[in-house]
């Protein structure tokens, strides 16, 4: 029995749902978002809440269960608040520039990294070493920081590289003499 799928899902105002066959949709003031559904759980709108259940008894209707009622939490999250990610880089020299949808960053490679931001997201650099990541998607959002993050991963032994705000970087000692 899932917990959280037992939950409904709050509506609130400026934002409406549609259930189809197979797909969700919400549409708020932050925009629109939809996720696909599977056949193995039955949503269901009644009293201004989303009404996830599993269409039967089977394993994967119940492990399907909460992940689909998971989902709609998160539409419904980003079109009425957004999410927002902050990373932070560490290191001499490297900094980040933002113009448009073109984030440039300068990692200590001999080039320059540019770096298209999808739309959707939009991207701030409040100082050079601080990206501000914001958009709807929770997914798109997360995945964007995760690609970001790869281009320099923060290292080890200074800590040099590009982090999350709230990621700690477990230090190694150097080498002794």
């Amino acid at each position: 029995m899932s917990r959280l799928g037992k939950l409904p899902v709050a509506i609130p105002d400026k934002v409406t749902v549609n259930v189809a066959a197979d797909a969700i949709t919400v549409t708020g003031p932050k925009g629109e978002l939809s996720t696909l559904t599977s056949s193995d759980v039955i949503v269901s709108i009644t009293d201004g809440k989303v009404w996830v259940k599993p269409a039967d008894d089977s394993q994967r209707s119940r492990a399907m269960w909460g992940t689909v009622r998971a989902n709609v939490k998160n539409l419904v999250e980003g079109v009425t608040n957004g999410y927002k990610k902050q990373l932070d880089i560490n290191g001499v020299g490297y900094r980040a520039a933002a113009q448009g949808q073109i984030l440039t960053l300068a990692l200590g490679f001999s080039h320059e990294i540019k770096y298209i931001i999808p739309a959707g997201i939009t991207v701030t650099v409040e100082k050079q070493t601080t990206v501000h990541l914001s958009g709807a998607d929770k997914q798109k959002l997360g995945q964007v920081a995760a690609e970001i993050r790869k281009l320099r991963a923060p290292e080890p032994y200074k800590g040099k590289g590009i982090k999350y705000s709230t990621e700690t970087i477990r230090r190694k000692e150097g080498k002794k003499k």
